[in-house]
């Protein structure tokens, strides 16, 4: 009996997932050409037809569908077979694949990787920046081993390691026309004073509930799509927003006129680690994550 490939099931959960060949083959780091024939080889092992090529989109068959989510699980168990091979090496050596959410990306990493690279010499760090749904699914899909994001969000199927809590600081300009930054009231805030991320940031639900921001009317309807762009917007005074405390060092604010103060209340969001619930490198995990929480309270404390 002909068995696909592990090559060929990676590639046909890639396009079922995106249902766009060039994509797919992007993703996958392959000529479409070749990830073509792949998809067409494994096609004529299975002798069915996955994918419906006459229609200008790639439309996935009903049996391709099925396909796919049985190969997302034999990918899952092969990933399973090579972390229990890799729980016999030493912890934290060779590749990891790990995703990380923009919002702590770009503060977290350069404090983290210097002294992680030092103090793990054979570990082979394979990054990937997204938000949290899609981190999620590449972990759940076998195409990551670990996730760095924050808490809380709703999560299947995971184990979670809570490394630290990231306070939410005001952020507006000293001479904003929005509030007084040093006797903050929130319900003297005017409406659609509020600048938040879209829609699918993470950092835009924390904020409204960590900062208890119940009156949307105070919310604008104006959204950013990253934290340089609502940087931007705060800088120009076309509101206030809140920002997380591993920003205050960052060159986020750099060529701003934007200062951070403290809320009245204890407001945060957690920063934390999760992976496939059963994982056999879980004792590795937790070991990285503790690493991960003393380089960062040793350097908030300078």
């Amino acid at each position: 009996m002909n068995l696909p490939t592990v090559k060929q099931l990676r590639y046909f959960v890639a396009l079922e997932s995106t249902e766009h060949f060039g994509k797919a083959a992007e993703a996958c780091f392959v000529s479409q050409s070749a990830f073509s024939t792949a998809i067409r080889e494994l096609e004529t092992t299975l002798e069915v037809q996955l994918v419906d090529r006459t229609n200008k989109n790639v439309t996935v068959t009903h049996i391709g569908r099925q396909i796919a989510s049985e190969a997302r699980r034999c990918l899952r168990d092969m990933e399973n077979l090579v972390e229990l091979a890799r729980s016999n090496q030493l912890p934290l050596t060779g590749e990891l694949r790990v995703g990380i959410i923009p919002t702590i990306a770009p503060f977290l990493l350069p404090k983290v990787l210097p002294p992680l690279r030092q103090k793990f010499q054979q570990l082979r760090l394979f990054l990937t920046e997204d938000i949290t749904q899609r981190v999620h699914e590449k972990l759940m899909n076998g195409e990551l081993d670990l996730i760095i994001i924050a808490l809380p969000y709703a999560l299947r199927n995971v184990e979670v390691h809570s490394l630290f809590q990231d306070r939410f600081l005001l952020a507006c300009r000293e001479d904003t026309q929005h509030t007084r930054p040093r006797r903050y009231i929130f319900d003297e805030l005017n409406p659609e004073s509020i600048l938040l991320l879209e829609d699918g940031h993470c950092l835009r639900d924390h904020a409204l509930s960590a900062c208890h921001l119940q009156d949307m009317d105070k919310v604008s309807r104006f959204t950013a799509s990253s934290l340089l762009t609502l940087v931007q917007m705060v800088d120009s005074d076309l509101g206030i927003s809140y920002l997380p405390e591993m920003v205050k060092d960052s060159t986020l604010l750099t060529g701003t006129n934007v200062k951070l103060w403290p809320l009245p209340d204890a407001n945060y969001r957690e920063i934390g680690l999760a992976w496939r619930r059963g994982s056999a490198r879980e004792a590795e995990f937790v070991q990285l994550g503790k690493f991960i929480r003393s380089v960062w309270e040793g350097v908030s404390s300078q």
